[in-house]
Formats: C-alpha cells, structure tokens, sequence
C-alpha cells in the first residue's frame, strides 16, 4: 500500500473493532462485481517475469555470499555480511514460496499442468510438499474461520489448554515467567513451527489418528489425491538428495551457510505471515452451524510489512482478505481488488497497520484460546481473549 492508503486504513479501522458477525448485506457476486475484470485475468509472461526477477536476485544474493563475503578485509565484516545474507537470501525466497503458492491455486498461468509442475519444482527446492500442502491449503480455504474444519492455526478452547496455561497466562502477564513463555512460544512457532505442522499437524485440525503431509495415506487426504502426496514425497526426497551430494562435495556447514540459514528464514515468515492473517482480538471464529463460508473468508486480516511485503513478498501480506475471496486473483491484481472491495466490504474489512513485530508479540500475548460471545447472542460465535 502507498503511505496515504496506509493511513486511510488505519483510520478507518481505529482500534480495530471486533468485525460483524450477522449475516453480511452483500453475496461474494456482489464484491465480484466491484472488481475489475482484468484482475481475474493470469499472464504467463507476467507471472514468468516476477518468478524470474526473484530468482535473479537469489542467484545476485547467492554469487555475493560466495565471492564478495570471503573477499571482505576482515573476520568481523565477514561474520556480521553472513547474517545479512540469510536475512536478505530468505525474503527473497519466500517471494518464490509465495509464487509456488500461486501456482497451488492456479493463479500463475491458465495452464494447470504447468502451474503443478512448478509449483513442485519450485516448492521441492524449498523442501516443502507442494501437493501435500497444496490440498490441505484448499481445504483450509473452504473452511477458514470453522473451529471444526479448518486446518491450520485452529483456536483452542480453554478445556483444551495445557494444564499449565494458567499459572503461566494468568495474574500479571508482565511477569518475567509470562514474557520468557511468550518468547519460547514464538521462537518455537518461526524456527520448527512449520516442519511441525507438516510432520504432526501441530497447530492444525484435530483427526481421529496421526495426520502428516508425508503420509499419502493421512486422513487429511482423499483417496484421488493420495497419489500426488506420494509424487510431493519423491520431490521432496530428489531435492534432500541433491543437497546430500552438494553437502558431500562442500561440506555440510557450505550448505548450511549458503542455503540451510535462508530456508530457516523462508520458514520463520511463512509461520509469522499466516499466523498473524489468522489471529487477531477482532477475529471472529465460528462453531458448528453458525459458520458459512463468506463470514469465514472475512475472518481474517490484512496487515501491512512496509517495504518487506512490496519488494520481496508480492503483496500477500496486505491483500489477504482479497485473496480468500478470489485466491485466482494473480498477486500483481491483487492490491487494485482490495481497494475495489474495500467499500463495498465496509465494516467487515480489516486492516491493522501495527508493525509485524509489534503484532506478533501482542497476538501471542492476547491471543490465548477462544470463548463465546460475551452475551451469549450467538453461542457459535467465538473471540480470542487472554482471560483466566
């Protein structure tokens, strides 16, 4: 967003208000109809030429990190270049993660076959089932804001805390041992978080036996799609061995340096990303009846990472309510459709222009399980609260 959008928005959503829950007075047809047909339209030569910028400037960022960091005077400029290499190598990266996204929901080109092919190549190279993620993605976009169906970063309820939530969370939540279990959380949730929830479906929807993205047979999967979960595993397992064999010829700290240390960063922003699309005080969560799937796709918050989300990320952080609507919208559409359903949305827009790292420490303080409304008006509407 511009600096003027920014505090347009900022303004409109204040403190942000919890969202309206009530039926909205609009269809999805009806904000279909406020976005220009041309944001629906996918262009191979476009999509191709971002997908080629980014790697471009990974393979810029890659040839520095092995010519110019070794070249440096000394071991002091040496060791701080190496950290900056990470951080700039991984955003990079996670702008081809978020394009392999696209091609997951085939908004890259009009090309089905190509945009899976790569989508597995791409997502491979970042050790990340592309068809395993790929379904369970669409199945947390059919039922996003669901406490029984969604997928990922479903809210628990308080019966289903741990039993220690309490005396961490509860009293003062300034004190040292509530701040110390805040950060463990959060250093947990962006270092392993992700292959986690790959792995043992942490932070995902409960099944009544172990789900895992590496599993065919997992119940998260249908029997149709059991087949390319296998395909997503042999990708996975090509790209792990092309890593053992460079790993051989360089040496394993190499590769750690050079590509293990930017995937980490990949990681750490996709967790923190969709975590924070997800949570948020203002949130409604929906239980049994009570949920429909437009509400659902409303649940969910669009946030601004300044000169992060518009030179790395594609846009995807602050046109996540956009993209829940039309997840075909291609990212280069998909600022000029958010402001095209901003009004017709009205007060069931949300927008938190808080800094990403101010966010994340205030979510994952606010932000502990979810409890029905207050006034019992609607008993399957849930809100986030820290209250013990």
């Amino acid at each position: 967003m511009t600096e003027k959008e920014r505090r347009e928005a900022g303004a409109a959503v204040g403190a942000l208000p919890r969202s309206p829950t009530d039926k909205p007075p609009f269809t999805l047809a009806e904000i279909r109809s406020a976005v220009p047909p041309r944001c629906f339209r996918r262009s191979l030569v476009r999509s191709s030429a971002y997908l080629l910028r980014d790697l471009a400037v990974s393979g810029f960022l890659l040839w520095v990190a092995l010519a110019g960091i070794p070249a440096l005077p000394c071991a002091a400029l040496r060791l701080a270049a190496w950290p900056l290499y990470w951080l700039l190598q991984g955003c990079v990266l996670f702008g081809v993660w978020v394009i392999a996204h696209e091609c997951g929901h085939g908004a890259f080109s009009d090309h089905p076959v190509l945009n899976d092919a790569l989508g597995l190549l791409l997502h491979s190279a970042l050790l990340a089932p592309y068809f395993s993620w790929k379904y369970s993605h669409l199945r947390h976009h059919s039922n996003t804001g669901s406490l029984d169906r969604d997928e990922v970063y479903v809210p628990r309820r308080r019966a289903e805390l741990p039993w220690y939530s309490e005396r961490v969370y509860g009293g003062d939540r300034d004190r040292p041992v509530a701040r110390l279990a805040r950060l463990a959380l959060l250093a947990v949730q962006l270092t392993v978080g992700w292959p986690m929830y790959l792995t043992f479906n942490t932070w995902g929807r409960a099944y009544p036996r172990w789900a895992s993205h590496f599993d065919p047979y997992a119940p998260i999967y249908t029997d149709r799609e059991r087949a390319q979960v296998a395909l997503s595993d042999a990708g996975l397992l090509a790209a792990s061995l092309a890593l053992y064999a460079l790993a051989a010829a360089e040496g394993f700290w190499w590769v750690a340096r050079v590509y293990g240390a930017p995937l980490a960063v990949v990681n750490a922003w996709l967790v923190l990303v969709t975590y924070l699309h997800h949570t948020h005080a203002s949130l409604p969560h929906y239980g049994g009846a009570e949920w429909d799937w437009l509400r659902g796709a409303l649940a969910t918050v669009d946030r601004d990472y300044g000169v992060l989300g518009r030179a790395f990320f594609h846009n995807i952080t602050d046109t996540h309510v956009a993209h829940h609507l039309f997840p075909t919208i291609p990212h280069y559409h998909a600022m000029e459709a958010t402001r095209a359903i901003r009004h017709v949305l009205g007060e069931y827009y949300r927008f938190d222009p808080t800094p990403f790292a101010e966010a994340a420490w205030r979510e994952v303080k606010e932000c502990i399980y979810v409890e029905p409304d207050e006034d019992r008006r609607k008993d399957g509407v849930f809100w986030y609260t820290n209250k013990f």
